[in-house]
């Protein structure tokens, strides 16, 4: 059997080249090697013990199991079992489907979704940042800093229901452009016709890919990367002019500057060059007041776009007539070619200098006068028509504060009193538990927020929380926050102590490190387009099921893997079994079929 780096390579050495095919691909899924990397990367996720539609969770796996699986894909008589749906709250308050595969389907999906990601991957446009290697929301967002500036309108684009109106025709022709294996597009369409299951009723699937599955987000970037590219091809026909006519004033000022510098230069009075010094220095101030270039040349256009999974911003140098026939030629091409629609109530047309929202970010494009001297010297409107990224002002930290259930809201002279609030449902939990999770809370916020501009705002987050937290303790122990405050404060900072298992004790702060604007590392610029390499992974749990050694009485024999969700699941345990977990700190053990019998039914 190949290894599985080996193979991903080898298929990706071919990404780029959109004109070449892949073929037998479906032999790939006959390597065993492959389910053991997959396996790795996936058992960790606690999703895993939910259990699929057929009743069977993570728990129990073993090398024959993963044997049958590839025995009925060898004679196509794999079948995938339908989703299980349940719903999930959104923030607008509408619920959203989610699908839970079982987890033989998730395995195999995971293979196919290496694959096709070894494929695609170095095939797709640097414009694309959702579900991808080394991309994420913060690199679209500073592809948008770095990118955008100068936009005069942005248009915000929002594809409706996307993920539930994929095509299914249409993703298998694209997959057919690139893909010459029938048997791998039949083992596709099987998922995309899989259907789902709620309240005990099978519903099948005639659109989209299942919400959930692992093969969607790619799956997603490969029928999308059809626009992506659409993108490219327009902002080539719509870009006009190497660049902006000068502005008239400005070239005055320069002349006036030139004349000015000549006759310092052969003046010799002291008073007389006084006097031309503050000339120039006053010509310096008035030419940095006007745009360096005719910001309405007619002659000049510019298109810049960026796109996460079904949501996307352009940014326009243009006319708003422009904007609305940009609008118009996409909305054409979503629906005749993907045969999707664009949501009316979220794409919208913006002027620059007011905010867009885009990935729950705020952006607009500054418009100063402040000046700053480059490295020549010169006076420069160094900041003005640049990209500014916000937190919203449209009660984003209030409504993560409401969400937490840390924020209770009075009335107090027409206007809203916000007063920190006990989390009741903490109580139970023991002193770490409550302040690894508030410091958790805060720096999520933080660490998403972290590039906005005024990120210092969540000072205001950060003071509610922490005054919950207080009166979540207080409550707990029955006393004041000032007592609490007392016990546990040390040097001015919340600390709990706690001991670890060899006896030493050591401390843990609330979260006091402030609310700095980070810089991005240079990784996150977006023209750096990651080449994927993969490289060989330890399989640490297929080669403890190899070793045939039962790793709670010692037995030689075939193996099981007993999974549990969580390790706080078997805290205090006193079963063997749980000692063992507990000591080795895994989730997972190795045990022959009488052990893992016996802990299943409490023997």
């Amino acid at each position: 059997m190949r290894n599985p780096a080996n193979v991903l390579n080898s298929l990706s050495k071919h990404s780029k080249l959109l004109n070449y095919r892949f073929e037998r691909l479906y032999r790939i899924l006959f390597n065993a090697e492959m389910y053991y990397t997959a396996y790795q990367k996936i058992y960790a996720k606690a999703g895993n013990m939910t259990p699929g539609s057929d009743g069977n969770t993570i728990d129990q796996m073993s090398l024959i199991r993963i044997e049958k699986l590839i025995a009925s894909l060898k004679d196509e008589s794999y079948q995938p079992e339908p989703s299980r749906r349940t719903y999930i709250p959104k923030k607008n308050g509408k619920l959203r489907p989610l699908g839970i595969p079982s987890f033989n389907d998730k395995l195999v999906q995971e293979v196919i979704r290496m694959v096709l990601e070894a494929i695609y991957e170095g095939s797709f446009e640097h414009t694309s940042h959702g579900f991808r290697p080394e991309r994420s929301c913060h690199t679209a967002l500073m592809h948008i800093s770095k990118s955008f500036n100068g936009a005069k309108w942005f248009i915000e684009g929002d594809i409706q229901g996307f993920f539930d109106n994929i095509d299914h025709e249409v993703m298998i022709t694209i997959l057919k452009e690139r893909i010459s294996d029938e048997r791998f597009i039949r083992l596709i369409r099987k998922f995309l016709n899989a259907g789902y299951i709620e309240e005990w009723i099978f519903h099948k699937t005639y659109s989209g890919t299942p919400q959930g599955g692992i093969i969607s987000p790619i799956l997603a970037n490969i029928y999308l990367d059809k626009l992506d590219k659409y993108m490219k091809e327009y902002i080539l026909n719509f870009d006009k002019g190497k660049g902006r006519k000068a502005n008239r004033e400005r070239i005055k000022c320069e002349q006036e500057k030139t004349l000015a510098v000549k006759k310092l230069k052969t003046e010799n009075d002291v008073e007389q060059r006084n006097l031309i010094v503050k000339q120039i220095k006053s010509i310096d101030k008035r030419r940095a007041s006007f745009p360096s270039c005719d910001e309405m040349d007619s002659n000049y256009r510019r298109l810049k776009y960026v796109r996460y999974a079904d949501d996307f911003l352009i940014g326009v140098i243009g006319s708003l007539a422009e904007c609305r026939q940009i609008k118009v030629d996409i909305t054409s091409f979503l629906q005749e070619k993907l045969h999707l629609k664009l949501s009316d109530e979220k794409t919208l047309i913006t002027y620059s200098e007011k905010s867009a929202k885009f990935l729950s970010y705020d952006i607009h494009v500054l418009k100063s006068d402040q000046t700053k001297r480059d490295k020549g010297g010169k006076l420069k409107r160094a900041f003005n028509k640049k990209i500014i990224l916000k937190i919203p002002k449209d009660n984003t930290i209030k409504k993560k504060l409401l969400g937490y259930d840390a924020l209770i809201i009075k009335p107090h002279n027409g206007q809203e009193q916000w007063k920190p609030k006990c989390r009741e449902y903490f109580i139970q939990n023991d002193d770490l538990e409550i302040l690894t999770r508030y410091n958790a809370e805060i720096r999520g916020l933080y660490n998403y927020y972290s590039i906005a501009t005024n990120c210092g705002t969540l000072e205001s987050f950060k003071y509610i929380m922490e005054y919950s937290m207080y009166k979540t303790y207080a409550n707990k122990y029955r006393t004041t926050v000032p007592k609490i405050c007392s016990k546990y404060k040390k040097n001015k900072v919340f600390t709990v102590f706690y001991k670890i298992k060899n006896g030493e004790t050591r401390s843990r702060h609330l979260y006091n490190e402030g609310f700095r604007r980070k810089k991005e590392v240079s990784r996150s610029f977006y023209d750096s387009i990651p080449a994927p390499k993969y490289q060989g992974s330890q399989t640490s749990l297929i080669d403890r099921l190899k070793a045939e050694r039962c790793e709670l009485c010692g037995a030689n024999g075939r193996l099981v893997m007993h999974h549990i969700r969580k390790m706080k699941d078997i805290k205090g345990g006193k079963e063997p079994w749980q000692v063992q977990m507990i000591a080795r700190k895994r989730k997972t053990m190795a045990v022959c079929y009488k052990c893992h019998q016996r802990i299943h039914h409490g023997r």
